[in-house]
């Protein structure tokens, strides 16, 4: 029997409440709190800030406006958003002023007893609304294959038709929140909840008038992440930051949910608009596509997340003729932000809400429109924007999912179902995801670590990676444990820091094990070959020889061993030992060896690098490799529907995913699950709700339904393919932290085709498919206006 992977590395202390978060950080003597005050209206000139109220409060430390700020703009791609809004507001809850206060009550009551002068203006909020301004961020975003309008022409069926999802809230339990600490020499060290690191170092730095140099931004964990902290992290450690810098006092900053619910941004809604030509089999010829994201009111992310959105408009399947054509609209909301597939998922549901429509249009099992379009393995295998898809597997998973979840047999008891019974529809839907891996922006891929071996043989390695969750430590750890033959207990992942990891990127688009594990894959192989080099030399002594042989005339000279033999491939690492391939019985213990080479002078230290090889994008052509590999998968999902309710229970899920040769199984299994979960929770009951004004009204657990136990399948199977042609990708494994995200579509397609059947027509159903959304088309109802 194989021996198990190793766990998460913070599990134990997870499940005992011992691992720390930033407010378990204790508090130290001096420090102030930050409580933030924020603009009540959606949109508005800011004429005057009234801070008369708190002034003379006592215990009230300091209160601060943007004129406090060196340079008052950030952005991750532009600098547009201001970090205490100077004299326009231009969303509810964007922050214009800070109070440092010697509790966090009084703090926070004290931001609420601002006052602020706004000659409010009429406010922009929906992506409808945005189009008839033309209120767009940037010049429209084109990718185009082939011709579709002329191909139109030629088509046996076109149809027309639009589609609206809503955005999603990111729900990670630990809220914004940061600590600055004010060193000597206008230093600070910020401790911050951030997917990265190196933007807090250098925001931070930029808007006090600091050197980079200045700043220390470190992670030693998040409370979930899913992309919102990738960027809006940012905002809240540079007001923190402010703060301390001002009055040379540690300074702690957090959200309390219900604020960072109503202030930060979410995923984007996208109203798209389609025309679609296809033949009498339902294979897609031509498909005119134009795509409206909801950027609300900085631009923030927004640029990259329709991009991968314009990417992905694809999903799994080869149209010959495409364009598709992306914009941002600018509304008074939140800036919306990087969510967890950021754009993937919005432009894979917009094509197989398409599918779903063909099939009904042409009365054909969807399962067979999506086979007779998908990408094949020689031929029909290139995509849009140019990239062959290699190492295709999708033909295989579909061949296995509808063995497996025995779809055909399952289909005719559900079509006996549906004529018997008259409380409840049931459906089987089969959808796949084709998921693009690695960051769209080209610089972004790349990635550094640093890894100390000592000499009793444990091992400290330092990476851009941030943990949030997901268990990118353990797989680091893995695989730096592996160069050595050891076990990963004897290697510590340390916490993220800028000092250590400089100009890192975000630990983001599911790229985190892949850049930081090679890196200290890299650093760690070269620590290895020193080692090699020195065992060849140290097994060459007598055993008498071997203990004062560092005190030689003569220095060991890694160069010079490393001549003699092929190092790296004629040395074995393993359980503990060194030894030469052809003589196991000669060996030596790593303990040993590591001892011995720091008296003979072999570092024991490396800095390792990697940048992704072979990608490129070129945006105005709409032309390139913007992926190093695709991480594929399907899931096959039954629904039963309540005809008189709306309820939905999801019978039972079967995903089946191709991600190479995992480097832990049950990490990835822990990370199929969670997405899969996460995604069916924005195509069901995440229903974010904007009040009139644009305040959000949907902002904790009372009103903002995560899935709970009642809606997860209650049939739930998860395998993987195996897959050995993978080797693009450290050790063959692929990336798993978005794709099975959008595997919950299969969820969501299924209460369509029962929709559909039951009323023998199509359905216009947007998403999500709350209770209310699908009471409203069993009504007849679903010809309604689309909140976009």
């Amino acid at each position: 029997m194989s021996k198990p992977p190793p766990s998460h590395d913070s599990a134990r202390s997870h499940v005992a409440g011992e691992s720390m978060y930033l407010e378990d950080l204790p508090a130290t003597r001096g420090e102030v709190y930050v409580g933030v005050a924020v603009s009540p209206v959606a949109c508005g000139k800011l004429a005057g800030i009234d801070t008369s109220a708190i002034e003379r409060l006592e215990g009230i430390l300091g209160i601060f406006t943007a004129k406090d700020f060196v340079h008052n703009r950030w952005g991750p791609n532009v600098e547009d958003q201001p970090i205490l809004a100077e004299s326009q507001v231009n969303y509810i809850g964007e922050p214009i002023a800070l109070v440092a206060a010697t509790s966090k009550s009084l703090a926070a009551s004290a931001a609420r007893a601002i006052r602020f002068d706004i000659r409010a203006e009429t406010a922009c909020l929906t992506i409808d609304a945005a189009k008839a301004q033309n209120a767009f961020f940037l010049p429209s975003q084109v990718i185009q294959r082939g011709d579709p309008e002329a191909e139109f022409v030629n088509c046996p069926h076109v149809l027309a038709g639009s589609f609206f999802n809503k955005g999603q809230d990111h729900f990670y339990l630990e809220s914004q929140s940061a600590i600055a600490y004010p060193g000597e020499n206008d230093e600070l060290l910020v401790h911050s909840s951030t997917q990265h690191p190196t933007e807090v170092q250098h925001v931070v730095a930029a808007s006090l008038g600091l050197a980079q140099h200045q700043v220390v931004c470190m992670v030693k964990r998040m409370g979930g992440g899913f992309g919102g902290k990738e960027s809006q992290a940012t905002h809240y450690a540079a007001l923190a930051a402010l703060v301390a810098h001002k009055l040379r006092r540690i300074a702690r900053l957090h959200l309390t949910k219900d604020d960072d619910m109503c202030w930060t941004g979410k995923r984007h809604a996208f109203r798209n608009i389609y025309k679609v030509g296809y033949d009498d089999e339902g294979r897609i010829l031509a498909l005119n596509a134009e795509l409206f994201s909801d950027g609300g009111a900085y631009l923030d992310l927004s640029a990259p997340v329709l991009q991968r959105a314009m990417l992905h408009c694809d999903n799994a399947y080869f149209i010959p003729h495409l364009r598709v054509v992306g914009q941002i609209c600018k509304t008074h909301q939140p800036p919306n932000t990087a969510f967890r597939g950021f754009g993937g998922p919005q432009g894979v549901v917009f094509i197989e809400n398409i599918i779903e429509e063909i099939a009904s249009e042409r009365k054909i099992d969807p399962l067979l429109v999506r086979q007779r379009n998908l990408y094949g393995t020689h031929e029909r295998n290139v995509t849009h924007y140019g990239q062959t898809v290699e190492n295709n597997t999708l033909p295989e998973l579909f061949e296995k999912i509808i063995e497996r979840s025995d779809y055909y047999r399952r289909r005719q008891d559900i079509d006996c179902f549906n004529h018997k019974q008259t409380l409840a529809l049931r459906a089987l839907s089969v959808t796949p995801v084709k998921f693009g891996i690695s960051f769209t922006v080209k610089h972004l891929n790349q990635g550094n670590a640093l890894v100390n071996l000592h000499r009793d043989g444990t091992i400290q390695v330092s990476t851009g990676a941030t943990e949030m969750g997901q268990g990118v430590n353990i797989k680091i750890a893995q695989i730096v444990a592996e160069v050595f033959g050891i076990s990963t207990e004897a290697v510590k992942i340390m916490p993220t820091s800028t000092e250590k990891n400089h100009n890192t990127s975000p630990t983001a688009a599911s790229s985190g094990s892949d850049i930081n594990g090679f890196a200290a894959q890299s650093a760690a192989l070269a620590i290895r070959h020193r080692l090699a080099a020195f065992a060849a030399y140290y097994l060459s002594l007598t055993t008498a020889e071997r203990p004062q042989s560092f005190m030689r005339r003569e220095d060991f000279s890694v160069v010079e061993w490393s001549a003699k033999i092929d190092i790296d491939h004629d040395f074995v690492f393993a359980d503990g030992r060194v030894y030469a391939r052809d003589r196991r019985d000669h060996s030596v213990s790593l303990l040993e060896l590591v001892d011995q080479a720091y008296y003979h002078r072999v570092s024991l230290g490396d800095y390792g690098y990697y940048k992704t090889p072979g990608i490129y994008y070129d945006r105005v052509r709409g032309l390139g490799r913007p992926f190093l590999y695709f991480t594929n998968g399907v899931a096959a999902s039954e629904v039963e529907v309540d005809r008189y309710t709306g309820e939905v229970k999801v019978l039972r899920t079967d995903i089946l995913m191709d991600l190479g040769r995992p480097i832990n199984p049950g990490i990835d299994e822990g990370q199929v699950v969670g997405a899969f979960i996460q995604g069916l929770g924005w195509v069901t009951t995440e229903d974010l709700r904007i009040a009139a004004d644009g305040s959000v009204l949907t902002h904790s657990p009372t009103t903002y339904k995560i899935p709970n136990i009642q809606d997860i399948p209650r049939e739930f199977n998860v395998d993987f393919l195996t897959n050995p042609h993978n080797t693009v990708n450290v050790r063959g494994s692929k990336a798993v932290g978005e794709p099975p995200l959008l595997l919950a579509f299969s969820v969501w397609t299924a209460i369509k085709q029962a929709l559909q059947t039951h009323l023998k027509r199509r359905v216009d159903l947007q998403l999500p498919a709350t209770q209310e959304e699908v009471l409203r088309i069993l009504l007849g109802r679903d010809q309604h206006d689309q909140v976009g």
